[in-house]
C-alpha cells in the first residue's frame, strides 16, 4: 500500500492539485477570501449529490483553515476511499459550471483531455492508500 512516507504520494499530490488549479479563474468569497479548487469540488458536488462524505469529513475538521488545505485533505480521503475518479467526474458533467470556473486553457473543458484524465484517475481506484486522514 501507498502511505504517507512515499515519494510518489506527493508526486501525485503535487501534480493533482496543480491540475485542479490550472488556468482557475480567480473568485472570491462574500468576505474576500479567494476561492480554490476545494470550493469548486463542494459546488459540483452539491450539484450532483445530497452530501459527499469526504465533503462531510473535511468540513468536520477545524484544523483546516484554507480552501488548499480543505482541498488538499479531500484528495486524500478520495484517495485512501477510493472515490478521487467518481468525485472528480461527478464535478465535471457541466459544461456551464466549468466555463464557470476555468479559463479555455483548462484540460477540464477538453472532452478528450478530460476522458484522459479520468481514465488515469479510476486506474488508482486499484491501489491501495493508508494515509493519516
Amino acid at each position: 500500500p501507498v502511505t504517507d512516507g512515499s515519494r510518489e504520494l506527493h508526486s501525485l499530490c503535487a501534480q493533482l492539485e496543480f491540475l485542479l488549479q490550472f488556468d482557475l479563474k480567480e473568485k472570491r468569497s462574500f468576505f474576500g477570501q479567494r476561492k480554490d479548487y476545494w470550493d469548486f469540488l463542494c459546488q459540483g458536488l452539491a450539484r450532483r449529490r445530497q452530501e459527499h462524505e469526504g465533503v462531510r469529513f473535511v468540513t468536520s475538521l477545524d484544523k483546516l483553515k484554507t480552501p488548499v488545505g480543505r482541498g488538499r485533505a479531500f484528495l486524500r480521503y478520495c484517495l485512501v476511499h477510493r472515490q478521487l475518479a467518481e468525485s472528480l467526474q461527478l464535478c465535471l458533467l457541466d459544461p456551464e459550471s466549468l466555463r464557470e470556473w476555468y479559463y479555455a486553457r483548462s484540460p477540464f473543458l477538453s472532452p478528450q483531455r478530460r476522458a484522459e484524465i479520468l481514465g488515469s484517475l479510476y486506474e488508482l481506484d486499484g491501489v491501495a492508500f493508508h494515509l493519516a486522514l
